[in-house]
């Protein structure tokens, strides 16, 4: 392994992933124009040319299918995209077409379909346009009938209404992008599960058989014998690149003693070979141990390993809480970081929550220096050792959390607000004071109605736009708690 002192800590905050995202394009109009209205395919194809740029300069593989004159041209092009297997597929209707021209790619595709039309400028020229130049602004014209047909065919319908360089529906189309990103994440996830669940935790109780219908995800049943074996191969000098690294990562509290520290430094590293071994996206664990023997102290020393990873994009949720994990795999997918959160106290004269957690922290996204603090116990669960404390960078934040309703079914679950400055906990805690703008117990019971368990994602940034788009792509509700 490389020396300690010459290895760039930047590079445990470079964000795992496992495929890029994968969007379907094809442009198209109805072909009975082109030889009536000479130029027109030219122009429509033009626009294509520019709608094509567009997405190539997003963070996505783009297969292009091409344009599409008649049903027959779109029944090869939804046959491209079915063998592409794409996260979202985007129908740009550059003009009037029939429905029976789209109804084929998003049958064939076999993916959730973004229709978007977007005329050549904001407004036509009405004194010198005729009716060639007229027909490349009527796209708009077939939406309701193409939203019809999907209706009666059982296929999701949204679309994007705008101009071709008109920022705010670009952004728009943005949202879908980023929702399709968090579909592709979630529907090849392999998500670890190690241990046992929290005594009495009834909300964290999770069947993984629909995490796996709902998302497509893997569950991995791991136990802490998996961890316990990859631990004790870990040599002396690998410990001291680990303890050598969360120097440089971490401010060290005068309350952190060097035996923990050199453990936990031992146990992370251990913790990157189960995730490497069992190739994961996420892990939720719990082990509550006794009598301070081996288990007990593994799941103790958890904290600096897990943090690591979650700032990685590889999310570490503790006290079991799958779902969890799987949301803060959300915020990730977004760029939104996303850190293991719970409620701890109110505010009343600053009008804040204070929220955040012991244990995985995604040090991404703090707004300082990460501290690591020495605890002689921690509160609720067995074992001693060091635990991260910071809070998450102030300005625009978004909880994200995944909710669970009486039929089993999830639900997507978000709140804006910002974090800002003023008095923390001292506890080896990360804690956060959000301002929702409205009174925190008003907050607490609103969103407390949701169907959220009490833990989930805290992500930086106003995220509510892209998670309702990515839980209709997923076909989950979305409840959103707003001032």
């Amino acid at each position: 392994m490389a020396d300690a002192t010459e290895r760039d800590p930047a590079e445990l905050l470079i964000p795992h992933r496992r495929r890029r995202t994968r969007i379907g394009l094809v442009s198209g109009g109805l072909g009975a124009y082109w030889p009536q209205f000479p130029g027109l395919l030219e122009q429509l194809q033009d626009s294509a040319r520019y709608v094509t740029e567009r997405f190539q300069g997003m963070e996505a593989d783009v297969i292009d299918a091409g344009f599409v004159s008649d049903a027959t041209d779109a029944g090869k092009a939804g046959e491209k995209l079915r063998v592409a297997d794409c996260d979202l597929v985007v129908i740009f209707v550059a003009t009037y077409l029939t429905s029976s021209m789209v109804l084929p790619i998003a049958q064939k595709a076999n993916a959730p379909v973004l229709i978007i039309d977007l005329q050549p400028t904001e407004k036509m020229d009405h004194a010198s346009f005729d009716t060639g130049q007229w027909l490349a602004y009527c796209g708009q014209c077939p939406i309701p009938e193409i939203a019809n047909v999907f209706r009666r065919a059982g296929i999701g319908f949204r679309s994007v209404s705008g101009h071709l360089r008109q920022e705010s529906a670009w952004t728009r189309i943005g949202h879908w992008i980023a929702a399709a990103g968090v579909r592709a994440r979630l529907r090849e996830a392999r998500h670890g599960l190690m241990g046992h669940l929290y005594p009495g935790m009834l909300d964290v109780s999770t069947d993984l058989t629909t995490v796996s219908t709902t998302f497509g995800s893997h569950i991995e049943v791991l136990e802490f014998d998996d961890l316990r074996e990859r631990v004790a191969e870990v040599t002396d000098a690998e410990t001291s690149e680990r303890v050598a690294l969360a120097r440089k990562l971490f401010q060290l509290d005068q309350s952190v003693e060097s035996d923990d520290l050199e453990w936990a430094a031992k146990v992370s590293v251990g913790l990157d070979r189960l995730v490497a071994d069992f190739d994961l996206d996420s892990v939720a664990y719990y082990h509550r141990g006794l009598a301070g023997e081996l288990h007990e102290r593994l799941g103790a020393a958890m904290i600096l390993g897990s943090s690591l990873l979650t700032a990685r994009g590889i999310p570490m949720a503790g006290e079991y809480e799958l779902r969890t994990s799987i949301a803060m795999l959300v915020a990730q997918a977004l760029g939104a970081g996303g850190s293991f959160t719970e409620i701890q106290a109110l505010n009343f004269d600053d009008g804040v929550v204070e929220m955040g957690h012991d244990g995985p922290a995604h040090l991404a996204i703090s707004a300082r220096d990460p501290l690591l603090r020495g605890l002689g116990v921690y509160h609720g669960k067995r074992g001693w050792g060091v635990s991260v404390e910071f809070d998450v960078r102030h300005g625009p934040v978004t909880t994200i959390g995944l909710g669970q309703d009486p039929d089993g079914s999830y639900v997507l679950v978000t709140s804006e607000g910002t974090v800002v400055d003023g008095p923390l906990l001292q506890i080896g805690n990360t804690t956060s004071r959000v301002d929702f703008g409205v009174d925190p117990g008003e907050w607490v019971d609103a969103w407390s109605r949701t169907g959220i368990g009490h833990h989930w994602a805290l992500a930086v940034g106003h995220r509510s736009a892209e998670v309702r788009a990515a839980a209709e792509l997923l076909g989950l509700d979305h409840r959103t708690v707003s001032r």
